[in-house]
């Protein structure tokens, strides 16, 4: 219900009509508190209040732009830590955002829920991994929540539903069948206390497991790889797309992941009457073209095919027992171990391929080690492009390389030898070998296994009725296989499932892909951005080549944000302390017990190094909201974050001041009578005011919204935000009773605001829809709904912003043009404005005009050649070339 209470209100204003006085009754009425002084238990009645209030979204509609925010979603360990509440405090701030803005935002939540750490903690409890998940799902979720976060909850699933891992099931076929998968034997990284095997990038400099810190042994077994090496070409020009925007540093990290693509695999088959051998190897060249010439293998004695023949020898030079077959000529080439520093191996390789009519280097050893090589083939260069072509080709058809790679890049090699993991949707038959598991039979469940058996590291192996099934071919018994895949399949493609999540027929519809991929900002930690990520923009790039994506490149925008610290302490032997153990004194910190010096150091949360923060701690102690802005404030999300309550005053004394004011707001407003608003305001102090909340509004709102779209710096938004502040605060409290523009400015406060801290928003917006006299009623602003439902606010038509030009790299001239003259003005509207300035000959004369940029407030930029706009400016000067 709303009532209106109309008066005639003069004074002078921009949009030069009448005003009306208007008193309503507000959607949500809030606590009203606004006698209280703001503390803590406050904070918290508010945010009681409006918890279950704060999730109001319009839904999708097809008339709105859609707008795809992605958070890289969470192991279900049961618990929030600090880096979880800055990444998802980031995401739910600008889905906000963007939804205040008008657009269809995409804000999906889901949980990685397969993988090792799950599995050892239910093995040590005994228990399923599948409701020990289920439990940490549930308390994270509710943290979530508490933290005020809005996720699309129809969208949320987690990897370990078998509704989720049919479909990683069918994509695994999909790359089964388009000739991406394969099982080979070959030597694998095994750790001994996980049981299981690790890819190459899994495993650290130091031959340590990623997640065990165990020394990685090598084991010779047959497993499962994806041949993402067909896609390294496209994954490298990829990283040039010029949609892509602030990748920053990331694309050189991909770029050296990948490696630059001059050469080609091949594979040959290994022939040995000698044990422990695997039956191919895969090798690298960059002159495929002369394969055909190649005449030996060399490999350092680094390389695990040395280490298979125990010998006692220890010459630089030693020939193996065991041949390789050149694929394109079934020759048998000779296998030798020798030093790096004799031939010209590439770099990041232990084997060598010899090619002597291509290398004074092979010449020599092959003489050396006598064997017969003959000069080869002269080519033009047409013929060699052409030669290149053909056995590129044949090896495509034959399914043993051909692509463009780096010698660095490896297949993806999937296969886990653990229970708790996607299976594997192949069986194995006797008499038909491997098959793909009919998509009918789809999902392949994981069985349930006894958790009370003395056994605790029990696997797939052990589910003896799971794995007796028929042949697909030939019907005929078969067992299934036993290995999982590796939980980075899993969250390569969980952002395609999230925008058709109830599909139960495919793993999504084209037609919701192409309206709502690719992901338009995705928000992750910087620990992903060679492993996840790559993985991610193979699947992309896969299903792109199959139609099903719209964009080869899966995240238009990376928000790589930054790890939260905590302070540690330690001895100099390195033992941590715990803060309760250390003392600081004049002479800085000291252990409590021995008075000996203290290092500090700003790390990694960890509770081995006592440092870490209990989020739930934290909201007790300072509210949810408080929080928010904290771990927001300060420092840029892609910097790391020192959490320090040094910190913690100004944000406090902000949300102090914010309450304040909004109880003077209401004050000022309630001593307003209906005669006071019929006062013509000539009062040229209150003239000055008013003007200057027009001018702080619109300077606050451009910086504001600039640096959560285009900056991505949050704390510069924050610091913005509490410029406004300053500037509503400086106000009389005649300005603050009768200005329209002191409302409009504090209503922008207040919804700038709303996306960072939503609770204490809320309850800020009530306070202030309360106040007996409004003076907005032109739509800008709707009194009857919540703050979250506001429109963000835009800066007026008639605000004059600044345009920097540069002419010839020098500062020349800053216009200021009108937001709404602007906005319809092209490059050359700009030129001409700036050639017409009298200026302008005396700055370019007797030099060549070779570029014009253009820069204005609104984050706008061009840099304009000066030979596209020849006409504006051939007359300028006679001394100037153009």
């Amino acid at each position: 219900m709303k009532y209106n209470i109309l008066f005639s209100f003069k004074y002078p204003l921009r949009n030069k009509h009448i005003q009306k006085c208007i008193f309503s009754r507000h959607a949500s009425t809030g606590l009203g508190l606004w006698n209280e002084t703001l503390a803590t238990e406050h904070k918290h009645e508010i945010e009681k209040y409006w918890k279950d209030k704060i999730h109001k979204t319009d839904g999708a509609s097809e008339s709105k732009e859609k707008y795809y925010v992605l958070s890289m979603f969470p192991y279900p360990s049961g618990s929030l830590h600090m880096g979880h509440v800055r990444v998802y405090t980031i995401s739910d701030s600008v889905a906000r955002f963007h939804r205040m803005n008008g657009k269809n935002v995409i804000h999906p939540m889901g949980w990685d829920a397969f993988g090792l750490p799950a599995e050892n903690a239910a093995r040590e409890r005994q228990v399923d991994p599948a409701k020990w998940t289920q439990l940490n799902i549930e308390n994270m979720r509710e943290q979530l929540l508490r933290l005020g976060c809005t996720f699309d909850t129809h969208s949320e699933f987690a990897t370990c539903d078998p509704e989720y891992y049919r479909w990683t099931q069918e994509l695994f076929l999909k790359l089964y069948e388009n000739g991406l998968l394969y099982q080979r034997e070959t030597y694998v990284n095994w750790d001994p206390i996980d049981q299981t095997v690790l890819a190459d990038e899994q495993v650290d400099e130091n031959n340590r497991s990623w997640r065990s810190g165990a020394i990685i042994e090598k084991r010779l077994l047959r497993q499962w790889f994806v041949r993402t090496t067909v896609f390294a070409e496209s994954l490298l020009e990829g990283l040039k797309d010029k949609t892509l925007k602030e990748w920053r540093d990331i694309i050189k990290i991909q770029e050296h992941w990948i490696g630059q693509c001059t050469g080609t695999n091949f594979d040959f088959q290994l022939i040995s009457d000698v044990p422990g051998y695997p039956k191919s190897v895969t090798l690298w060249t960059d002159k495929p073209e002369y394969i055909e010439n190649a005449k030996f293998l060399a490999i350092s004695s680094n390389s695990l095919l040395a280490k298979v023949e125990k010998t006692e020898s220890h010459n630089s030079l030693r020939k193996l027992n065991a041949k390789v077959v050149n694929p394109f000529t079934n020759e048998e080439l000779p296998i030798y171990v020798t030093d790096k520093e004799t031939l010209p191996y590439p770099d990041f390789r232990d084997d060598y391929l010899g090619i002597p009519c291509l290398s004074e280097a092979d010449i020599e050893f092959c003489k050396s080690t006598g064997i017969d090589y003959e000069a080869g083939p002269v080519y033009s260069a047409e013929e060699l492009a052409e030669k290149r072509s053909d056995i590129l080709r044949i090896a495509k058809e034959r399914n043993i390389g051909g692509y463009l790679v780096s010698s660095k890049l490896r297949d993806w090699l999937i296969s886990r030898q653990r229970y708790w993991g996607t299976p594997i949707p192949i069986v194995h038959c006797d008499k038909c070998g491997a098959q793909p598991v009919p998509r009918d039979d789809l999902p392949v469940k994981l069985p349930k296994l006894d958790r009370s058996s003395e056994n605790k590291n029990l696997t797939l192996k052990d589910a003896n009725e799971w794995l007796k099934t028929s042949c697909p071919k030939c019907k005929g018994p078969a067992t299934r296989e036993t290995d999982t895949m590796d939980t980075f399949v899993d969250s390569s493609w969980y952002f395609m499932r999230y925008i058709d999540p109830k599909n139960t027929k495919e793993m999504f519809s084209k037609e919701e892909a192409f309206k709502s991929l690719p992901v338009d900002l995705y928000i992750g930690g910087k620990e992903h951005a060679s492993l996840h990520l790559y993985y991610a923009r193979f699947v992309n790039h896969f299903l792109h080549h199959l139609g099903l994506v719209p964009t080869r490149e899966p995240f238009r925008q990376l928000l790589v944000q930054g790890m939260v610290m905590g302070q540690s302490y330690s001895t100099k032997e390195g033992r941590y302390l715990r803060p309760s153990e250390v003392l600081l004194t004049d002479d800085g910190y000291v252990e409590k017990e021995t008075h000996l010096p203290v290092v500090t150091n700003w790390e990694k949360m960890s509770k081995s190094k006592y440092n870490g923060v209990d989020p739930s701690e934290m909201f007790s102690e300072y509210s949810t909201d408080t929080i928010r802005l904290l771990i927001l404030g300060d420092v840029a999300p892609t910097s790391h974050r020192n959490w320090s309550q040094d910190t913690f005053p100004g944000i406090l004394n902000w949300q102090r001041r914010l309450w304040q004011t909004i109880s003077e707001f209401i004050a000022a407003r309630k001593e307003l009578s209906p005669e006071d608003l019929k006062i013509h305001h000539n009062d040229e102090k209150f003239v000055k005011e008013d003007d200057y909340m027009f001018d702080s509004r619109n300077y606050y709102v451009h910086g504001v919204t600039f640096n959560i779209t285009g900056a991505q710096q949050l704390s510069v938004a924050i610091s913005k935000m509490q410029g406004l502040t300053n500037s509503i605060r400086k106000s009389s409290k005649l300005c603050v009773a009768r200005s329209r523009e002191y409302e409009r400015a504090l209503a922008v406060q207040i919804i700038m605001l709303a996306p960072l801290a939503p609770h204490f928003a809320s309850e800020l917006w009530a306070g202030f829809c309360s106040a007996l006299h409004r003076l907005s009623n032109d739509g800008e602003l709707q009194w009857d709904k919540d703050v979250l439902e506001q429109r963000w606010p835009a800066v007026d038509l008639e605000y004059k912003l600044k345009v920097r030009v540069r002419v010839n790299s020098k500062d020349f001239t800053t216009l200021r043009i009108p937001r709404g003259q602007l906005d319809v003005m092209t490059e050359n509207d700009i030129l001409e404005v700036v050639t017409k300035d009298p200026k302008f000959k005396k700055h370019v004369q007797g030099r060549k005009i070779t570029k014009f940029i253009f820069r204005s407030e609104i984050g706008c930029g061009a840099n304009v050649s000066i030979n596209t706009k020849k006409e504006v400016v051939e007359n300028i000067s006679q001394e100037k070339a153009i």
